[in-house]
């Protein structure tokens, strides 16, 4: 895949390497191929007309607002997204692509760089469709039931929430990376995701030193307030979510990274 540049004899060949943008395109579209990978991105917007559906048809009237259907849209799309992100990384390992791969580009980071870039651009995208489909809810809610619109999520609480939902992705692509194998990176997502945080919770309920440290330690706590939409973050809480984001996903990743550069790929 790399182009060479064949000068007089006796001049050695320039070796031109694969563009990052073409790399990622290439990977956007691995992602989309296979049925499993069409099924699951498009179980996003699947997810999130039912969940419209399902607040037009059982919320009450006074709270059919958008920051309502968002938060609706937001609990199946926050699971969907980081299996994407897994199945990107773990497909070169689990379906003995690999080596073919990294044979083709020899650089691995190149390969995971572009894995992560077309994972984050499936997130945005899949961010603006869930906010377009959460708008037209509002409508169609408004219209049905006769309740006045209301729009209460500003833009700066729109970013907060594609963040939150960026980096709901990316423990799912760490997780990949760490441990290239898609059955047990999904169980440790679920892991990392409902198990760890409900024994936090219980022992934050219980123990009133572990209360004060859990916005420390609770990864899920701390970016709890990204999809709060009635209220600012304050300086403390970026620091949770800064603290918590270095511990439970930089670290991992970067054990994960050097794992990749180092592991046989058969």
């Amino acid at each position: 895949m790399s182009a060479i540049a064949v000068g007089s004899v006796g001049t050695p060949a320039t070796v031109h390497p694969v563009p990052l943008t073409r790399i990622t395109a290439v990977e956007l579209r691995k992602m989309l191929d296979t049925r499993s990978g069409f099924w699951l991105i498009a179980s996003l917007a699947i997810t999130a007309v039912l969940a419209t559906g399902g607040v037009i048809l059982f919320a009450p009237d006074d709270q059919l607002t958008y920051s309502t259907f968002a938060t609706a849209i937001r609990f199946p799309v926050v699971v969907i997204l980081p299996l994407i992100a897994i199945l990107a990384v773990t497909s070169e390992w689990s379906q003995r692509t690999g080596l073919t791969t990294f044979t083709l580009i020899p650089h691995r980071n190149r390969i995971i760089a572009a894995k992560a870039i077309s994972s984050v651009t499936i997130a945005i995208a899949a961010m603006a469709l869930t906010f377009a489909v959460g708008a037209l809810g509002n409508l169609l809610g408004a219209a049905v039931t006769g309740t006045n619109l209301v729009w209460d999520v500003t833009i700066t609480q729109c970013l907060y929430y594609v963040l939150g939902m960026v980096l709901s992705l990316l423990i799912g692509f760490m997780l990949g990376v760490l441990i290239r194998a898609s059955t047990g990176a999904i169980v440790a997502y679920f892991v990392y995701t409902f198990l760890v945080p409900t024994v936090f919770g219980l022992l934050a309920t219980s123990q009133q030193w572990f209360h004060d440290l859990q916005p420390w330690i609770d990864i899920q706590f701390a970016q709890s307030g990204l999809f709060v939409f009635d209220k600012a973050l304050t300086g403390e809480q970026w620091a949770n979510i800064g603290v918590t984001g270095f511990v439970w996903l930089v670290i991992p990743l970067l054990v994960g990274l050097r794992l990749v550069m180092r592991a046989e790929v058969k």
